[in-house]
C-alpha cells in the first residue's frame, strides 16, 4: 500500500489542484487517504445516495421498480443524459430511470427520482448510511430561489458508503447486488478505467480480468470518480475527488490513479 500511495501522490502533485482521496482494500483492510475529511461539491456523485434512497423505498414496498413515471417538460434539464432530447409524455420504469441516472449520469432522470422520493428521504438515507458531513439539498441543473446549502461530499464518507454497498451492509444484500450490477454498466469511462483494457479472448463467457463498479461526476474545474475495483479475488474501494485544475489534466490524473490501483491489485 505504501508504494501505491506514493505513486498516487506523485500523480496528483504533478497534476496540481486540490484532491480528496480515500482507498481501502477490502480483503486486507489496508487503506490510505488524503484530505479525506475535506468537503467537495458533490456534482453527480450524489446520484449514488439517491439510488440508495430509491432502493430503500423499494425494499419497504413503497414502490415497485417496474412502476412507471411520465417524462414532463418541466422536469427536463440539460447537462448529461439522453432524456432531455426525448419527447415529453413517454413513460419509463423506475428501474430504467435509476439505470440512466447512473450509467449515463442523466440529470433529468435524477430529478424525476428526486421528485418521487422527496428530498427529506434522501437526506435521511444519507444519515442512516453514516454520512454526517456530506449533504444533499438541491436537484441537478437547477438553481432554487432560496439556496439552503450545497450538495457536498467527503472522500472518507463516500468510501465508507461504497464499502457498505460492496459488503451488502446497505438495505439488503439483494439491493446491494442490484445497485452494483447497474454501476458496472457505467458508460462514462474516461477517468478511473480510461487506461485499462480487457485482454482479448477467443473463449465466449470468460471471466473478465477486472471489473469496476463506478460513478463519475464533473463540472468545470471539478472532476470526481468513485468506484469498486474487482481484480481477480482482490477488491478495492476508491474515491478520487478533485477541484481547481484543468479538466483534461484531472481526467488524465484520475486515469493514472486507476491504472496504479489496477497494477497494485494485479500484483
Amino acid at each position: 500500500m505504501e508504494q501505491l500511495s506514493q505513486s498516487i501522490e506523485r500523480i496528483i502533485e504533478q497534476a496540481g489542484g486540490k484532491w480528496g482521496i480515500s482507498i481501502e482494500e477490502l480483503d486486507t483492510n489496508n487503506s490510505w487517504s488524503l484530505n479525506e475529511e475535506e468537503l467537495f461539491y458533490a456534482v453527480s456523485i450524489i446520484k449514488i445516495p439517491i439510488m440508495i434512497a430509491v432502493f430503500t423505498a423499494y425494499e419497504k414496498e413503497k414502490l415497485y421498480l417496474s412502476d412507471t413515471l411520465e417524462l414532463k417538460v418541466e422536469e427536463m434539464v440539460g447537462g448529461s443524459g439522453v432524456l432531455q432530447h426525448l419527447s415529453p409524455g413517454i413513460k419509463l420504469t423506475i428501474n430504467d430511470l435509476i439505470t440512466l441516472m447512473i450509467i449515463q449520469s442523466d440529470n433529468t432522470a435524477t430529478n424525476m427520482l428526486i421528485n418521487l422520493i422527496e428530498k427529506k428521504n434522501i437526506q435521511q438515507t444519507m444519515k442512516d448510511i453514516g454520512m454526517q458531513k456530506s449533504k444533499f439539498y438541491n436537484k441537478l441543473m437547477t438553481v432554487p430561489a432560496t439556496l439552503q446549502g450545497y450538495n457536498e461530499i467527503t472522500a472518507q464518507e463516500v468510501t465508507m458508503m461504497l464499502k457498505k454497498i460492496a459488503t451488502g451492509k446497505i438495505i439488503s444484500r439483494h439491493a446491494c447486488e442490484r445497485m452494483l450490477a447497474i454501476m458496472k454498466k457505467q458508460q462514462l469511462t474516461d477517468c478511473l478505467p480510461a487506461k485499462l483494457r480487457q485482454a482479448d479472448s477467443t473463449i465466449i463467457g470468460n471471466i473478465p480480468e477486472w471489473q469496476l463498479a463506478n460513478k463519475t461526476g464533473f463540472v468545470s474545474g471539478m472532476r470526481h470518480d468513485i468506484g469498486i475495483f474487482y481484480v481477480g479475488d482482490r477488491v478495492m474501494v476508491t474515491t478520487v475527488l478533485s477541484k481547481g485544475l484543468d479538466d483534461n489534466h484531472s481526467k488524465d490524473a484520475i486515469a493514472k490513479v486507476g491504472l496504479e490501483i489496477y497494477h497494485y491489485l494485479k500484483r
